[in-house]
């Protein structure tokens, strides 16, 4: 399951879940490594097309975004906000583990360095890392599933350390699944000194084609008092895709 910002939004960005095996307890890394994969399938397609709304709410003020997301695999994503009227036709290019922006105004792309990737996308609680992170979290991680303190009987929790050559900000990730539906609850990031720094929370379940997914996202940055409201108005799985659409000569087309 990809870092990113959504599974399907930016690739991942946010991160989606997939059906598990009902019945019995579920206790061994195997297990994990299991579920893991099923869930990283959820939001896996050959490509994708999505129609989504962004709200950030800080403190001293808030934004609603609209945007168009197309992906490729796991390696393209193409997104192009279409509102507020101010930020039309910005886009953002994701290849691989690389990422460009156009800005329209200035009618130029500029690549994003490494040293901002753990910088805020778009003014959001989510990272330019989060959109171009490419590996899997069953793939980065060490993975058991614990009891959930609260409600053993209701949830199951996956805890997941990173591998010594995991290259990540985070010490630990908690992710929690109803038991009943095996849909996704919440996932919690920890620093090295583990201390929780920001948490998703998914909610608005529907079903989309043949997938029952959460329509709705939040991600908080703790500490901060900010937040950030993912909302899917269509998504689309597999759809026919243009051969130049994730390309440079897109990035800079005004339409």
């Amino acid at each position: 399951m990809k870092n990113s910002i959504f599974r399907h939004v930016f690739s991942s960005m946010i991160i989606m879940f997939s059906c598990f095996c009902a019945g019995g307890t579920v206790a061994t890394a195997q297990d994990a490594r299991e579920l893991l994969g099923r869930v990283d399938r959820l939001y896996r397609s050959n490509s994708s097309y999505s129609k989504i709304e962004m709200e950030v709410i800080t403190e001293n003020w808030e934004r609603t975004m609209q945007m168009e997301v197309w992906t490729s695999g796991m390696e393209k994503t193409l997104i192009k906000l279409l509102a507020p009227r101010k930020d039309k036709g910005i886009k953002t290019l994701k290849l691989e583990t690389k990422m460009w922006n156009y800005f329209p105004k200035i009618n130029k792309i500029l690549k994003v360095p490494p040293s901002m990737m753990m910088s805020s996308w778009m003014g959001s609680d989510f990272t330019n890392d989060d959109l171009v992170r490419e590996n899997t979290l069953a793939d980065d991680h060490q993975a058991r599933i614990i009891d959930h303190p609260e409600a053993p009987e209701s949830y199951y929790e996956i805890e997941l350390i990173p591998h010594k050559e995991t290259v990540t900000v985070w010490g630990k990730i908690i992710i929690t699944i109803r038991r009943d539906d095996l849909m996704p609850v919440s996932q919690i990031y920890f620093d090295e000194r583990g201390v929780k720094k920001r948490e998703m929370e998914f909610r608005g379940f529907r079903q989309v084609e043949d997938r029952r997914i959460p329509g709705v996202m939040e991600m908080r940055t703790l500490g901060k008092n900010s937040r950030t409201v993912i909302r899917y108005l269509s998504l689309e799985f597999d759809p026919d895709l243009p051969d130049d659409l994730f390309s440079f000569s897109q990035l800079r087309r005004r339409n």
